[in-house]
């Protein structure tokens, strides 16, 4: 051979990973779904501090809007689209209910303060939130905490879930939501 002759490489059998078995697909966590689940006992407070359960959702459909904080732009401009059209809500025998962590009072001064037309329910022990699966880990300004995914569901008349809607954006999501039971 010439001494500035390339040796042909020996053939190196590559690495491969070992194949994986299929496995079954199940949900996790964070894609959590509601769809056609009936929703069993609960109690919260209203923004008046009366109790509110189950027992006062049926026989009517319910939109459960789930918020992160009172008083905050899009959970105010959330609160002032979904009071707008309550009357068109009654019309199809709807109720709106918004939740969050906050206290009765502070509702109360939520609801006061811009004149909502729609009730407010108190979650403060989480009791809904994790029901509902809307507790998520969330990152402010690289600060990780837990807080509401701002998330709507939809009831019928006997507390079964029929439209399910999460990571919503604010601003028009009343109408979106109206449009829907309006299809039903």
């Amino acid at each position: 051979m010439a001494k500035n002759a390339k040796m042909p490489k020996k053939a190196v059998p590559k690495k491969t990973a070992p194949k994986k078995k299929p496995t079954k697909k199940t949900a996790k966590p964070s894609e959590q779904t509601m769809m056609g689940t009936t929703i069993g006992h609960f109690s919260v407070l209203n923004s008046a501090g009366n109790a509110y359960t189950e027992k006062d959702l049926t026989g009517h459909k319910t939109v459960l809007y789930f918020y992160p904080k009172d008083d905050t732009p899009g959970c105010t401009i959330e609160a002032q689209q979904f009071s707008d059209l309550k009357s068109s809500f009654d019309k199809l025998n709807t109720v709106i209910l918004g939740i969050s962590k906050d206290s009765s009072q502070t509702h109360e001064r939520f609801i006061n303060k811009f004149g909502f037309k729609i009730d407010l329910l108190s979650d403060e022990k989480e009791k809904l939130c994790k029901l509902f699966g809307v507790i998520k880990m969330k990152n402010m300004y690289g600060r990780k905490y837990l807080g509401i995914e701002r998330s709507t569901f939809v009831l019928d008349e006997n507390l079964k879930v029929i439209k399910e809607m999460r990571k919503i954006s604010p601003d028009g999501h009343a109408q979106e939501i109206l449009d829907f039971v309006k299809s039903l």
